[in-house]
């Protein structure tokens, strides 16, 4: 629980600063959105965020995967290097294009963020796979396992700490990514930023980044410890010192020859 003592309090800061900009009511001739909006907005990005996140998890996954198999790197490059333009193409340039293809609103931002959410996925994946030991994989065939019981039994379970790393980062910048939505009449949290920012009133601003930099944090906390919980004990950085604990021996003790 202490892992999460730092993160709820910044979280509760910003959600201090939201009501602070919320409770001014307006700002010269502007009115300021209240709670009530304040807290659809929120909704609709989470929306937003988890809808792209797990269409990028379906995808990015298996692309991974099938990178990291040396039998289907013939189609695992092209779509690599898919994932890698991606990447590349600013975020007004790759919204606009999903907006001009799938017209403005929700469906396109999701797209738009969902190429952007494969990239971290696809490279964990694949790092995390082509991580584990030859001499574990050779182990595992030894004791007679089959190449898909070495996959599923030893790969995975051993990758599955820096799959979810990636998924990880790619979900906390899909918060802020998805903040440039409300430019293409998205929902969400961007469209009081794209608001503020159009009749240059500051606390509007800051009552859509708020609570959008409030969630980020919020959701890096809760994949940190599923990351942590889903780590093999025996992997997990803890266990390790301990162990490297026990093995040490105490000052002035020498160990008795035998």
């Amino acid at each position: 629980m202490r892992r999460l003592i730092v993160p709820l309090v910044l979280a509760a800061g910003l959600i201090g600063v939201t009501g602070w900009m919320t409770s001014l009511g307006t700002v010269g001739i502007y009115r300021i959105p209240g709670w009530n909006e304040v807290l659809t907005a929120t909704f609709q990005h989470m929306q937003l965020v988890l809808a792209a996140e797990g269409l990028a998890i379906l995808i990015g996954v298996p692309i991974g995967f099938i990178v990291s198999r040396r039998g289907l790197r013939w189609i695992g490059a092209p779509l690599m290097a898919l994932t890698n333009i991606g990447q590349t193409i600013p975020t007004l340039a790759l919204l606009a294009l999903t907006s001009i293809i799938l017209g403005t609103g929700f469906r396109a931002a999701v797209v738009g963020l969902l190429i952007y959410a494969l990239l971290p996925i696809v490279r964990n994946t694949y790092a995390g796979i082509q991580s584990v030991s030859p001499a574990v994989k050779e182990a595992a065939q030894g004791m007679g396992m089959s190449r898909w019981q070495v996959t599923s039994r030893v790969e995975l379970p051993l990758a599955r700490p820096v799959v979810i790393a990636g998924i990880r980062t790619s979900m906390v910048v899909n918060v802020g990514t998805a903040a440039v939505a409300g430019m293409i009449g998205g929902v969400g949290l961007g469209k009081l930023i794209t608001v503020g920012i159009s009749v240059n009133v500051f606390e509007l601003v800051i009552q859509g980044a708020a609570p959008a930099a409030a969630l980020a944090i919020v959701l890096d906390a809760i994949l940190g410890l599923a990351e942590r919980w889903m780590t093999p004990r025996g992997l997990r950085k803890d266990t390790l010192r301990a162990a490297k604990r026990s093995a040490t021996p105490a000052r002035g003790v020498t160990s008795a020859a035998p």
